[in-house]
């Protein structure tokens, strides 16, 4: 009987896809010395998570985050960027809110009944309100 060698077994967690906006190497653990981990509420004037950044018309800019703030114990946690190298939004284009208008019609239209409903179609259901009553009831 010849011996097979097993094939290496990969984590759960490197199966998983990224948060959106988050690259590993921007990520600071808590063993990291050189970024700056705040408790809630306790970040200086001038750090700003990447929310901050949208409500105040800015974005990051591809500039790594300077510091972090952490709460619940460590299990949350928001990357802190500097407002003075954050640069403005980029302007909304009016090919991008075609795009952006059309998206969200094709998520609120019933794949059943073709009828744009006013609302989001429930994943979970995969068709309308009325559309799943009337399968429900025919089942």
């Amino acid at each position: 009987m010849s011996y097979k060698p097993r094939s290496p077994r990969v984590a759960p967690a490197q199966n998983r896809p990224a948060p959106s906006g988050f690259s590993p190497g921007s990520h600071s653990g808590p063993a990291n010395p050189l970024v700056p981990v705040y408790p809630y509420r306790c970040a200086p004037d001038g750090l700003l998570t990447r929310r901050q950044l949208r409500a105040a018309g800015l974005r990051p800019g591809g500039v790594d985050p300077v510091a972090e703030i952490r709460w619940r114990r460590g299990r949350r946690f928001a990357l802190l960027y500097d407002r003075t190298h954050a640069l403005p939004v980029r302007p909304m284009t009016e090919g991008r809110r075609r795009a952006l208008n059309a998206a969200m019609r094709a998520r609120r239209t019933c794949p059943a009944c073709r009828r744009d409903r006013g609302y989001v179609i429930p994943r979970s259901l995969g068709c309308c309100w009325p559309c799943s009553d009337a399968s429900k009831e025919a089942a």
